[in-house]
């Protein structure tokens, strides 16, 4: 059997909200395996959410930069050892700097010799730790939003189905809300049809766990509810819009201003990174 370490537990319990016994017996049932040990936590009804944190104590600033046009971006990670560092002005000033170069040549070797001079010049170990880069294929443009303090930062792409949709204020406003909408809900996928199979499987298992005993046509329906409140919690389009305090979903406010503007708008992909998080494996 593992060792069931203090540590272990305090991460569990950080990452489920759930009390230290209960994670201490799911790290046991678990043999000491974190991801299995939320599982059970989920199952018993023991976790809190079913999104789970995995940050680590990283500090740094996410950055972004938008090519004139706005048919490509890109979202960038740079991490420092300490805060005092990640809140000053030359810093910020050079992650700029590196989230432009990167766009236009997108290899972390390409900017090496700014990272070491950086680190020379504040005395800190600094790492550019992740970027994604979009650039638009057809009608569409792509935009950034980075949150106060520059430990949130989204990046998305919108696609329209003419060039005069694109063009207007309206679509542009339309993408600004959706950057807004992504850094305050955080979903992880545009939309339930992008759900991975295994994660659908995974969800259907724990519902089902959580009202065992109750008469099957019961448990059918509960699962049901569950289901869909998860996709309104994962899935961005399935979100309740922030700026209509959840008044109407993202999909049916985007059907509005398609409707309005005569077009087929589609939230194509995004990425939301925040500062230490660990990215989920691919």
């Amino acid at each position: 059997m593992a060792e069931i370490t203090a540590a272990a537990v305090a991460k569990l319990r950080e990452m489920t909200g759930a009390g230290l016994m209960d994670c201490k017996k799911a790290l046991v049932e678990s043999n000491g395996e974190i991801e299995g040990a939320v599982d059970i936590l989920r199952k018993k009804g023991a976790a809190s959410a079913a999104k789970k944190s995995s940050r680590d104590a990283k500090e740094g600033v996410i950055a972004q930069f938008i090519q004139p046009g706005a048919k490509a971006g890109i979202l960038v990670e740079i991490n420092c050892e300490t805060d005092f560092v990640a809140r000053n002005e030359s810093f910020k000033a050079f992650c700029d700097d590196i989230a432009k170069k990167l766009l236009a040549t997108p290899d972390v070797a390409s900017v090496e010799a700014d990272r070491v001079a950086s680190v020379a010049k504040i005395g800190e170990n600094i790492k550019v730790a992740r970027f994604c880069r979009y650039e638009v294929t057809g009608s569409g443009l792509v935009a950034a939003y980075i949150h106060t303090g520059a430990k949130v930062g989204v990046l998305v792409e919108v696609g329209a189905g003419k060039d005069a949709t694109v063009a207007h204020e309206d679509f542009k406003q339309l993408v600004r809300d959706i950057t807004l909408q992504i850094a305050a809900g955080n979903p992880t996928v545009v939309s339930r049809e992008s759900v991975a199979t295994d994660v659908l499987a995974k969800e259907k298992e724990i519902a089902a766990e959580q009202v065992k005993g109750k008469p099957p046509q019961a448990i059918a329906k509960i699962v049901e509810g569950k289901l869909e409140k998860f996709f309104q919690t994962c899935c961005l389009v399935d979100q309740g819009f922030v700026k209509r305090n959840s008044e109407v979903s993202v999909k049916e406010h985007l059907g509005s201003v398609a409707k309005q503007l005569g077009d087929e708008i589609v939230i194509r992909r995004f990425v939301r990174f925040q500062v230490g998080e660990t990215p989920a494996a691919a």
